[in-house]
């Protein structure tokens, strides 16, 4: 059981002014932990690199301590849990982001960590086509048990939803709020069958709004959490388009649906694919195809099953292989991040391992076992 403590104080540090996402990680790299940072002596803070004057004041507050504590009342009482960028359920996929939210709110039943996880996205002005479409894309998801995430937005983001829980696929809405208002209120009853069959999920603490600025933040996590990327229709601006440029930073699959010339819901997904900034859907078989997905994989089985003579690897190559074991395929930043292993060092170790055949190489700079026994 996590420290109380350690938890009231992670939550007093997401209050502190002007402290995102790269200067939490500086503070808990440098202190140890949440409750070390407020207990760490002004001058020691000003040593940490980009910890300035205005930063150390903001950290000794007074109210930063009472405003956690009425937080964390909230939070056990809507059965909310709080996943720090530490914790073995915090979305490993989000993890080695360098703009990651490093706190968390989540109700809900789904792994975070699914084996399988597509994003859908598009335009709340959604036509009949792009509505049939999503359904169609989720339908098509059911054999490969994917979990599906949008951002309980009106038109392709409700409709993907909609679809999941219909076809018992578990899904998950990120939203730009906090947890004690589901946005738009139409949207409430699917909301709360999520809570069920997928989950919640939000940066932001109870009583946030959802103002316009939340919802590009709220995009990055979409983008990130994902395997691919699914536009259905997008106009040449919105939110569709900036979630793809994120997942596109991120190096994750981006794909988009192609639409009628001269409708103006198509012209963003046109434009990606002219960009080449997508592939073209036209069928899950460019999915499937992108991502190298086996249907003779379920994806369900988040651990392989693999026997090693650990007399024949390094400790190194051993400790690339148990990540792998534990939890399926990861790109290399991943992998990074989980083995502390230097970039060219694991990108040697990686190379050796796949000439061994113990590994093999994906799109999206991935890798992931070759499920030798």
């Amino acid at each position: 059981m996590k420290d109380a403590d350690e938890i009231l104080y992670r939550l007093a540090l997401s209050f502190v002014p002007k402290v995102g996402s790269v200067l939490t990680r500086q503070l808990i790299g440098y202190c140890g932990s949440a409750k070390a940072v407020f207990t760490t002596p002004r001058g020691k803070l000003l040593r940490i690199p980009g910890i300035g004057k205005f930063i150390a004041d903001n950290i000794q507050q007074a109210d930063l301590l009472v405003k956690a504590e009425r937080e964390l009342a909230l939070v056990e009482k809507h059965d909310v849990q709080l996943l720090w960028f530490t914790d073995e359920a915090y979305p490993s996929r989000l993890k080695h982001l360098p703009d990651s939210p490093p706190l968390l709110y989540y109700q809900g039943t789904a792994s975070l960590n699914h084996a399988r996880i597509v994003g859908i996205v598009g335009t709340r002005q959604a036509t009949d086509y792009g509505r049939s479409v999503t359904e169609q894309i989720v339908r098509d998801l059911v054999p490969h048990e994917c979990l599906v995430v949008s951002g309980l937005a009106y038109g392709i983001d409700i409709t993907a939803h909609r679809a999941a829980v219909q076809h018992q696929l578990p899904t998950i809405g990120v939203m730009a709020n906090g947890l004690d208002l589901v946005y738009p209120a139409a949207h409430k009853a699917t909301a709360q069958q999520m809570r069920t069959h997928g989950g919640l999920l939000t940066e932001n603490p109870f009583g946030t709004k959802p103002d316009a600025p939340q919802f590009p933040a709220r995009n990055r996590i979409i983008a990130g959490l994902c395997d691919a990327l699914v536009v259905v229709e997008a106009a040449a601006k919105g939110g569709a388009l900036i979630t793809a440029d994120m997942a596109h930073q991120y190096d994750r699959e981006v794909l988009a649906v192609p639409g009628n010339l001269g409708n103006p819901y198509s012209e963003g997904c046109n434009r990606l694919i002219r960009q080449l900034k997508a592939a073209i859907y036209t069928n899950i078989e460019d999915l499937e195809k992108l991502l190298n997905w086996d249907l003779d994989a379920p994806a369900r089985a988040t651990t392989t099953q693999l026997h090693l003579d650990e007399s024949l690897f390094s400790a190194e190559e051993l400790s690339v292989l148990q990540v792998l074991r534990q939890q399926g395929a990861q790109q290399i930043d991943e992998l990074g991040f989980a083995t502390q292993l230097a970039a060219g060092r694991l990108a040697s170790l990686l190379l050796n391992l796949e000439f061994q055949g113990m590994i093999k190489a994906l799109p999206g700079k991935k890798y992931c076992l070759t499920h030798k026994k």
